[in-house]
């Protein structure tokens, strides 16, 4: 099975998308899976507040563990992340015309009404395993 298709059945399976992304890439890093899905675990949803897409900061944790250098502690040490950051979203957005989960669902999932609408109507089924899979498919190019 591809990454691709690993990070799409990881999140079909009941991982947040931020998750279902840094999960199948952290053991490539040395992080157990385990310890990947504790760490994105708040990360869905746009951190619960509807903003940067879950599948998209679960990427930017991936970006960090493969271009972070040893002196990432020094803003010179993250250059690399950054630049790679920019490149991603150039790429995602060129898919998807946004980084945003409001956005990108139609819906604001961090009030009460978008989240029951977000249900309602399986955007959680239907888009969020594309914004995955879109996820994936860029950081193979990346990485």
């Amino acid at each position: 099975m591809s990454k691709v298709e690993e990070a799409v059945e990881c999140f079909c399976a009941g991982a947040a998308c931020s998750q279902a992304v840094l999960a199948t890439y952290a053991e490539d890093f040395g992080i157990s899976r385990e310890q990947a899905m504790k760490v994105a675990s708040g990360f869905a949803g746009g951190m619960r507040l509807a903003e940067t897409c879950g599948a998209v900061t679960g990427a930017f944790m991936v970006l960090g563990l493969k271009y972070a250098g040893s002196n990432c502690d020094k803003r010179d040490g993250r250059d690399r992340v950054y630049a790679a950051m920019r490149d991603f979203v150039s790429r995602f957005e060129e898919r998807n015309n946004t980084v945003v989960c409001k956005e990108l669902l139609g819906c604001d999932i961090s009030t009460p009404e978008g989240a029951q609408r977000a249900t309602a109507e399986g955007l959680f089924r239907t888009i969020c395993p594309k914004v995955v899979q879109d996820a994936a498919e860029i950081l193979e190019q990346m990485l």
